[in-house]
C-alpha cells in the first residue's frame, strides 16, 4: 500500500526564522496547505546554528521518519568535502529540487563602493583589506561568487576577510552596520534594505537583471566579469525512506509547485523554479559534487 503520513509532518529549517532555508520552509509548507491534500498538521521546525549543520544532523537521526524532512543547500555538500562536517550528503534521500536564487553583492549606500568596478579596483590595489560578509559557511555559492569576483580582479581569492553568519539576515546587518564593506548574499535576503536605500547592489550574479528592487542593479556579466552563481535549495530527506516515502513526497511537491501560492512566493522572493526529482535530480547533485570540488580546491578549502 501507497505511504502517508499518519502524524505531523515537520519542514526542518536551518536557519532562525526569517533566515534563507527558513523561506523555504515557509513557503513550501503554504504550498502544500494550498493543494488541500496533506490531511495532517504541516510544522516549520526551526534548528539553527552552523551553518545549517545541525539541522541536518537531527534530520540524519530520524532514519526512516518520512514525517521529518528538511531543506537542504549546496553547502551540505561543501562542508563535508571541506572536512568543516562529517555528514555525508549521500546518507540523506534527495526528495525535490524547488528552485534556485542567485547572490546579490551589497554595499552601504554612503561608501565608495557604487559599482562593481569600485569592488574590483579595490581589490587589485589590495584585497587583503576588502571584508566580506555572508552566510552560512565557506565554500557555499556565495563564497565561490564572491572568489570569482576576486579572480577577475587579479587577487588570491583567499585574500579577502571573509566574515560568516548563520543566516544571511546576520550577514546583511553587518553590512548596515559598517563592519563589512560587501555582502554578498541571495538577493531576496536584502530586499528590504535595498527597497529603502540602506544598501545598494553593485553587482548580481545573474544571467540577466532580476525584477524590483533590482530592476536597475546591473549583473556582473554586464560589468565584464564571469560570475553567474546560482544556489539552489531542495527537500530532502533522512536515511532509510523506502520507495513508497520517496514517491508520497515527491507527488507532495510537484502538486504544491503547481499553485499559486508557490508561483507567489517565487515572484515575492525572486526565485527561478528548478523542479527536479529522480533520476534526473541524481544526475544533477553528481555533477555539482564533481564541479564543487574542482571549484574548492581551486580556493585551497580542500583537506590536504
Amino acid at each position: 500500500m501507497a505511504w502517508n503520513p499518519t502524524d505531523e509532518i515537520q519542514i526542518v529549517a536551518g536557519t532562525p526564522p526569517g533566515g534563507g532555508l527558513d523561506r523555504s520552509a515557509r513557503a513550501l509548507a503554504s504550498a502544500m496547505a494550498a493543494t488541500g491534500a496533506i490531511k495532517v498538521p504541516v510544522a516549520v521546525v526551526n534548528i539553527g546554528g552552523e551553518g545549517g549543520r545541525r539541522a541536518w544532523a537531527h534530520i540524519e537521526r530520524q532514519a526512516g521518519n518520512a514525517h521529518v524532512v528538511g531543506i537542504g543547500a549546496p553547502n551540505i555538500r561543501a562542508d563535508f568535502l571541506m572536512g568543516a562536517s562529517t555528514l555525508d550528503p549521500d546518507r540523506f534521500v534527495p526528495l525535490a529540487m524547488l528552485y534556485s536564487e542567485y547572490i546579490a553583492f551589497l554595499a552601504r549606500a554612503d561608501t565608495a563602493y557604487r559599482t562593481g568596478q569600485d569592488l574590483v579596483d579595490a581589490l587589485v590595489r589590495d584585497a587583503g583589506a576588502v571584508t566580506v560578509a555572508l552566510s552560512t559557511s565557506l565554500g557555499n555559492s556565495n563564497h565561490v561568487a564572491v572568489a570569482k569576483v576576486v579572480r577577475h580582479a587579479g587577487a588570491d581569492s583567499r585574500a579577502p576577510k571573509i566574515r560568516v553568519f548563520d543566516s544571511a539576515v546576520e550577514a546583511v546587518a553587518d553590512v548596515v552596520a559598517g563592519h563589512a564593506q560587501v555582502g554578498a548574499v541571495t538577493a531576496a535576503s536584502a530586499v528590504k534594505e535595498v527597497e529603502t536605500g540602506r544598501l545598494v547592489c553593485i553587482g548580481m550574479s545573474a544571467p540577466q537583471r532580476l525584477a524590483h528592487p533590482y530592476a536597475g542593479s546591473p549583473t556582473w556579466v554586464e560589468q565584464g566579469v564571469d560570475c553567474v552563481v546560482d544556489s539552489w535549495r531542495g527537500l530532502i530527506g533522512p536515511p532509510g525512506l523506502d520507495r513508497d516515502q520517496v514517491s508520497y513526497w515527491q507527488g507532495v511537491v510537484a502538486a504544491a509547485i503547481n499553485t499559486e501560492a508557490w508561483r507567489g512566493e517565487l515572484a515575492r522572493h525572486l526565485w527561478s523554479g528548478l523542479h527536479l526529482d529522480g533520476p534526473e535530480l541524481r544526475d544533477y547533485l553528481k555533477r555539482e559534487a564533481d564541479e564543487m570540488r574542482a571549484i574548492l580546491g581551486e580556493l585551497g578549502l580542500l583537506p590536504k
